[in-house]
Order: C-alpha cells, then sequence, then structure tokens
C-alpha cells in the first residue's frame, strides 16, 4: 500500500507555518531529508512529504516550545541515530553531506591543498 502524501503548500497552511520555517527546520536536522518528496504535478514540480511522519513531527515541533530548537534537534538526532553531516555555508546557501556520502575533503588555495579527510573519522 502507498503512503498517503501531503503537499508543501497544503502543509503550510494546515499548521500556519512559513516556508522558511520549514526549510529552517530542514537545516537544522528537524526534519529529515528524504522527507522532501519532488513529483511531477500539473503546475511542475511540488514538494511533498509523507503525511503521518511529517504532520506528527510538525506538530512535535509546534508542541515544544519550552525547548529551544537546537536541543530538539539534538534530541530527535540521537533518537533516529542520525550521522554526522558536513555543512559548507556559502553566499548562495547551504549543502549537506553525510559524513557516509563523503570520501574525501580537501581545501585548495593558490595551487596549495590541504588534504582534511582525517576528520571524517573524528568523534563528537
Amino acid at each position: 500500500m502507498e503512503q498517503e502524501l501531503i503537499s508543501k503548500k497544503d502543509l503550510l497552511a494546515r499548521y500556519g507555518i512559513s516556508y522558511g520555517a520549514l526549510y529552517r527546520w530542514k537545516r537544522m536536522g528537524l526534519i529529515p531529508e528524504d522527507w522532501f518528496l519532488k513529483k511531477a504535478a500539473v503546475t511542475g514540480q511540488e514538494t511533498f512529504f509523507p503525511k503521518e511522519l511529517i504532520c506528527s513531527r510538525v506538530e512535535l515541533i509546534l508542541g515544544k516550545k519550552d525547548v529551544s530548537l537546537e536541543e530538539l534537534a539534538k534530541e530527535l538526532n540521537g533518537k533516529e541515530g542520525a550521522e554526522a553531516v558536513l555543512v559548507l555555508s556559502t553566499v548562495y546557501g547551504e549543502k549537506q553531506f553525510k559524513r557516509s556520502e563523503l570520501l574525501g575533503i580537501k581545501l585548495v588555495c593558490g595551487g596549495k591543498e590541504k588534504d582534511l579527510t582525517g576528520i571524517l573519522k573524528e568523534e563528537f
């Protein structure tokens, strides 16, 4: 049986949250990236979510007024066994890479290279 989906537009309207808040929660790890499903629609490509998962998560986030979003993200990520993520922040936005996706990291400047791959093995 196929899981029921909810569109991003319907999700935002249902809970009265902004586009910015939704994507901030994604960047913080409160909403897993793999819940953002791109599907073809009459108006073009739209984002959908597994309805049961996203609705319960948004309700949890909105209901935790006594806890900071950072604390909630740590709590949720610990429960889900989330792996470390490398976050690159640029003037164009942020891009995240799961540790398991990375083969190596190096910084190149003026013909010099600095291999940073060792940090992938570090625990924190």
